[in-house]
Parts: structure tokens; sequence; C-alpha cells
């Protein structure tokens, strides 16, 4: 068993994260180099980014309930854009899940033109996972959930963050109201 965890994704600095493992002896060196992390990589460690990390996982420890608050706010999204869209779907939405997180359905538009209307509303959305930038092809976790790539490639991910507030709803509604509006 083993759990990877990266500091950006609870408000940390980017490049640092922490790797915990129930057997430390089932993981082996990709890198080598010096004896850092008990022979498990080499390399210098960045001492200000570990910090940062460290203080994000406070924080983020501290306002755990806030965060888990924002499902509220995400349901509140899912019931409006449901009840004015035909054919929209929330992917894995029976599923325990992040509570800020929702990956989403607009039947007929295209992933890509979704993300380039909402960035000209001013909303920050994406069509995959940060790692998965640039693909073109269906997201992969959606083709493995059995997902018809015609729906897969119509998937939009819409996060909220700590500070989201019911206005930012409210625009985020609109904009998916013209954006799936003006479909061809």
């Amino acid at each position: 068993d083993s759990m990877a965890v990266a500091a950006h994704k609870f408000g940390g600095p980017q490049g640092v994260g922490a790797l915990v493992v129930r057997d430390p002896g089932a993981v082996s060196c990709l890198l080598r180099g010096g004896g850092q992390e008990r022979g498990l990589r080499g390399g210098t460690e960045s001492c200000a980014l570990i910090a940062g990390f460290g203080v994000a996982a406070r924080i983020a420890a501290e306002r755990m309930r806030e965060f888990a608050a924002l499902a509220e706010l995400r349901d509140g999204i899912e019931e409006r854009l449901a009840s004015t869209t035909p054919g929209f779907r929330v992917f894995g939405g029976g599923a325990p899940r992040l509570p800020n997180t929702s990956k989403l359905l607009m039947p007929g538009v295209r992933s890509e033109v979704q993300v380039m209307s909402f960035d000209l509303a001013g909303i920050a959305v994406s069509a995959g996972s940060a790692c998965s930038a640039g693909r073109v092809a269906p997201p992969y976790v959606l083709s493995a959930m059995g997902v018809p790539d015609e729906e897969a490639l119509c998937a939009l991910r819409v996060s909220l963050g700590w500070h989201s507030v019911p206005d930012d709803v409210d625009r985020l509604v609109d904009a998916w109201r013209d954006a799936f509006a003006r479909r061809s």
C-alpha cells in the first residue's frame, strides 16, 4: 500500500510531495545519487519547499471542516445544471469523492470549446487532469469507467477552492447556460 501526496493540491508549493509506503522495501530507487531518503533517491532536498509543504499541511488540517463544506456548493452546481441541461451527467456522482470537484457532461459541446468559453467568461475550468494537459484523446479514467468516447470528449472538470462562494456558483451556472445555448 502506498499514497502519494502533492503539496500544491492543498495550497502548498509546487514541486514537493510525500510518498507514504507501508513497506519501504517494496520501493526501489529511480535515480541514483546520494543517500537521501534512506537511499531511495539522489539529490539535495529543497528545505524551503519542504517547509512550505509542512505549513500548507497544517493549515489544510485546520480547515478540513471548511473544505468539506464545499460539497454543498458542488452539489448546488450539479443540481442547477441538471435542471437546465438536457442529457447532463455527473461522472462518479454516486461514489465517494472530493467535496470540491465535479466531472460534468455538457452534451454536444466538446471539452476544449467549453474551456475556451468559460475562459472568456473569466472562469477557470479544465477538460482533464493537469497531468493530461494537451491531450485530445478521451480522458482515460472516463474510458476505464466505460463512458462512451462521444460523452468523454464533452466532459469538463470543475474544481472549487477554499475561497469559493455562492456568487462563484452563480457565475459558473450562467456561463454554462450560455455555452450550452451556443452549441451547434
